[in-house]
């Protein structure tokens, strides 16, 4: 049975309670202990509550109930199954949470990226005559070397000092590609940078 994780209702942590108590030996095997009614005012909560903390107990054979006699400690072994699993699912959760958070900052730096790219051809056309780093665009030809390699792969900067800001495929325009995107014929790579690479990574995409 799958154990609740973080922000569980009430009852599963009056659940894992128990279970901590008797992992500890407070509550032995064999033994009985309180009622519905007297584990209700210990724990400040109704009896409905405390039933279904003992049914889920019972579900994994950690106690046993009798009904109006109280409850029986079947096995502490599975109790300590219990907190385990709860420890496993716990940790997922958590790492479940990290990776969203995770990824909530990675779509917004990617925004960030999208809308600093953007400032940049904005820039670069309006003031081309002034910056000295210049925008340029290059189609990839069918026969290219690069046809299939990563950005990283082809180690595009390191041969020709330009940074491919953008990749235009057909109608699709990729803005700030990374380093895993994948150069294919025809695409035109737009690039900035100094005044002087034009033949370089004309050159280089003749390869």
């Amino acid at each position: 049975m799958k154990k609740s994780a973080p922000d569980q209702p009430v009852y599963a942590q009056i659940a894992l309670d128990i279970c901590a108590r008797i992992a500890r030996g407070d509550l032995k095997e064999n033994t009985k202990f309180s009622g519905r009614s007297m584990m209700s005012s210990e724990y400040g909560v109704s009896p409905e509550t405390i039933r279904r903390a003992l049914n889920l107990l019972q579900d994994d054979d950690i106690v046993e109930v009798h009904h109006n006699s109280g409850v029986v400690i079947k096995s502490k072994e599975n109790a300590l199954k219990y907190l385990q699993q709860y420890s496993f699912t716990n940790d997922i959760h958590n790492l479940k949470l990290q990776l969203k958070d995770l990824m909530k900052e990675r779509d917004l730096l990617d925004q960030k990226i999208v809308l600093l790219v953007e400032h940049i051809i904005d820039l670069n056309d309006r003031f081309s005559y002034t910056d000295p780093l210049r925008k340029f665009e290059f189609e990839i030809p069918e026969n290219s070397s690069l046809i299939g390699l990563t950005v990283k792969d082809a180690a595009f900067y390191q041969h020709t000092q330009a940074t491919v800001i953008a990749i235009r495929r057909g109608k699709q325009m990729i803005l700030s590609p990374g380093p895993d995107a994948r150069f294919e014929a025809k695409d035109v790579i737009i690039v900035i940078g100094s005044v002087d690479l034009a033949s370089r990574v004309e050159a280089f995409l003749a390869q």
